[in-house]
């Protein structure tokens, strides 16, 4: 059975908390997975994903699930410095100091983010569920949608790319704060330092929110840089969480793979 820690306090200035799941097998405790929600960076929090970090936990992983500071109250870069911020936390803690630990990741849509500027400075093995990975070529190629949390209840939309589309302009910006390309382009998953990259596999539906298009350049990005990637597209448009448990045990074969 696993145990479950809640609300552990890993910034005390900001009062950001992480939940951890131990698996019960104290042999496998070796084997660490960050789990990054998603949520545009403006909603989610770490008590909605209890029974999916059990699962993980059950394959042998102890999982921790932080909390980080959401727009727009707080906008980029607070998120990003958070998750490492956590990760600084971790390597110093009783769970990895002075031991031989394994450290992998999943991200969710915008947690996907966070975890490939991660992947990129730590080198942890790292799927990513849906990550956006462009705002400042997007946000310039779609100058005339308005944004909208919900564009089918505020704004009438029927459309699902319409929806998508002023959803994805609304956590762009309320992350963001600005529409300023300079700002953007800091966002854009190109800007990270991808000098520690190792194992990575990208998961996306074929026509969901996070466009194919600028996946696509992404990892053109990164073979240029002579970095392999590892690409699932699924069909249909499902995102992130909505597809997350019918593919949770590739992801995790993935992850063990990587650290055998």
């Amino acid at each position: 059975m696993t145990k479950f820690i809640t609300d552990v306090t890993y910034d005390k200035q900001k009062d950001l908390q992480v939940d951890i799941y131990e698996p019960d097998n104290d042999s496998s405790n070796n084997k660490i997975l960050l789990f990054w929600h998603g949520g545009g960076w403006f909603r989610g929090d770490k008590s909605s994903f209890k029974e999916l970090c059990s699962k993980i936990a059950a394959h042998g992983f102890t999982v921790f699930a932080p909390n980080y500071s959401l727009a727009p109250q707080h906008p980029f870069p607070a998120a990003h410095e958070d998750s490492i911020n956590f990760v600084k936390w971790l390597l110093k803690s009783k769970y990895v100091a002075n031991k031989k630990v394994d450290i992998t990741q999943i991200g969710a849509s915008s947690g996907g983010t966070m975890a490939l500027n991660i992947a990129g400075k730590y080198g942890f093995p790292t799927v990513t569920w849906s990550a956006p990975v462009n705002y400042s070529k997007w946000m310039k190629d779609h100058q005339k949608v308005t944004a909208s949390v919900d564009g089918r209840k505020e704004l009438g939309l029927t459309n699902l790319h319409d929806i998508n589309d002023a959803f994805y302009k609304y956590f762009t910006l309320a992350y963001a704060s600005s529409e300023d390309a300079l700002v953007l382009k800091k966002i854009d998953a190109t800007s990270y330092d991808y000098s520690n990259l190792q194992q990575l596999l990208m998961i996306n539906s074929a026509d969901e929110l996070s466009p194919i298009k600028y996946l696509l350049d992404f990892i053109a990005v990164l073979a240029q840089q002579n970095h392999a990637v590892d690409l699932k597209i699924i069909a249909g448009n499902k995102h992130a969480m909505s597809y997350s448990t019918q593919y949770l045990e590739q992801s995790l074969n993935y992850l063990l793979n990587a650290i055998k």
